[in-house]
């Protein structure tokens, strides 16, 4: 039986705002959102090509300590695009928080972002 990571939560404090943030900013397709109480839905994005998805958790109790911070500050999403000068630029207008300049690396273009959250993201194209 072959295993694939498909999906990984990603906590947020509201859902509403996280859907516009990562649809309307980040260029990700709302899946799924479905209501599972008065205070839980049960929300995934993914990238238009599809690829791996975020489950958007509303952070609850001690978790909110963590939103934005999931990775210990180091960069722990990593976002693949096939046209990075044309995705960096949408994502400017978008109003993306940048965080540096593109770099030209061994392995392609890349570039660190700071989500809504203060997470950081790499926006990368491969070579």
């Amino acid at each position: 039986m072959a295993h694939e990571l498909f999906m990984t939560a990603y906590l947020v404090d509201d859902y509403d705002k996280a859907i516009d943030y990562f649809v309307n900013c980040l260029e990700f397709t709302l899946l799924e959102d479905i209501k599972l109480s008065e205070e839980k839905r049960w929300v995934v994005i993914g990238a238009k090509k599809g690829g791996a998805k975020l489950l958007l958790a509303k952070a609850t109790g001690e978790q909110a300590k963590t939103i934005g911070n999931q990775f210990g500050g180091r960069v722990g999403l990593f976002m693949q695009t096939d046209d990075f000068h044309g995705t960096y630029s949408r994502f400017k207008e978008n109003s993306v928080n940048f965080v540096e300049e593109p770099r030209n690396e061994v392995y392609g273009w890349v570039v660190v972002f700071k989500d809504l959250y203060g997470q950081k993201w790499d926006l990368l194209e491969k070579k």
